[in-house]
């Protein structure tokens, strides 16, 4: 099992330059990666930091690490722009980007608040042509594409990223929907629809279900969120099929407390 390190983009933890360096901290302290929240707003006056600009400077500032979204929200975002970010930072980073995507949560402040579409539907919609598109565009070749959504005439994108970036997708259990949807790509970050800690038989339940609508051979990532697992639970979530742990701070947690927990390293 591997274990990042996921914050979010708002309050405390907007300043870009505190997560630069909580980032390198991750780095030097053993930690496997570094992903960040894609929030647009929060509540009046709360700051908010773009997170692909926080991951361009994370990129640079690091070596090891895998970094990525942990997730944005398609819905909200123009594919081809967001593809474009995403082989940007890929570059930047020399082929460590993770793409970590969801509908987005919660919808009536990240798309209401903007006069966005709200309803699940459409915004799962939006996600599928979405990807479809990041990933031909992602491919170099003339690519087009005509959805309900979206529209892309004929055109050719460079550079394209230095590996295939692998794609996670996020959604709530026990709505099986995403978990259909995650299984076209290369991984799932599947949380509870209240909020609860997975348990290790809801994993397993989860990548049963998987299993039965993957199509590829190649490696295959679950991810877990919340408190880092210790002793036996390791042991029994890696039966499970988990891969990765994702450690974020507590609600309210201040930066500088949370540092010294990143710093303790993931054993």
């Amino acid at each position: 099992m591997r274990f990042g390190i996921n914050v979010p983009n708002f309050g405390e933890y907007a300043n870009p330059r505190s997560l630069v360096q909580l980032a390198i901290e991750t780095e030097r302290a053993g930690w496997d990666g570094f992903f960040v929240w894609d929030h647009i707003v929060i509540g009046n006056g709360i700051p908010v930091a773009d997170p692909w600009v926080l991951l361009a400077a994370v990129a640079q500032a690091t070596e090891r690490v895998a970094i990525g979204p942990m997730v944005t929200p398609v819905p909200r975002r123009r594919p081809w722009v967001l593809a474009r970010q995403a082989a940007t930072v890929d570059h930047l980073s020399d082929g460590r980007l993770i793409l970590g995507v969801g509908t987005g949560f919660p919808a009536d402040v990240e798309f209401g608040t903007f006069n966005e579409p709200t309803s699940d539907r459409e915004r799962a919609e939006r996600l599928d042509e979405g990807l479809a598109i990041i990933q031909g565009i992602w491919s170099g070749e003339p690519f087009a594409y005509q959805g309900a959504h979206f529209q892309v005439r004929q055109t050719s994108f460079a550079p394209r990223p230095l590996r295939p970036i692998p794609i996670w997708v996020a959604g709530m259990w026990p709505n099986r929907a995403p978990f259909r949807r995650a299984a076209r790509y290369n991984g799932a970050y599947p949380i509870a629809d209240d909020f609860h800690r997975l348990s290790v038989a809801e994993i397993s339940e989860i990548a049963a279900y998987l299993d039965r609508f993957r199509t590829g051979s190649g490696p295959y990532d679950i991810v877990i969120g919340g408190h880092r697992p210790s002793g036996r639970q390791i042991s029994e979530y890696e039966a499970a099929g988990v891969t990765w742990c994702m450690v974020g701070p507590a609600e309210g947690e201040p930066l500088g407390k949370f540092t010294e927990l990143v710093a303790r390293g993931p054993s």
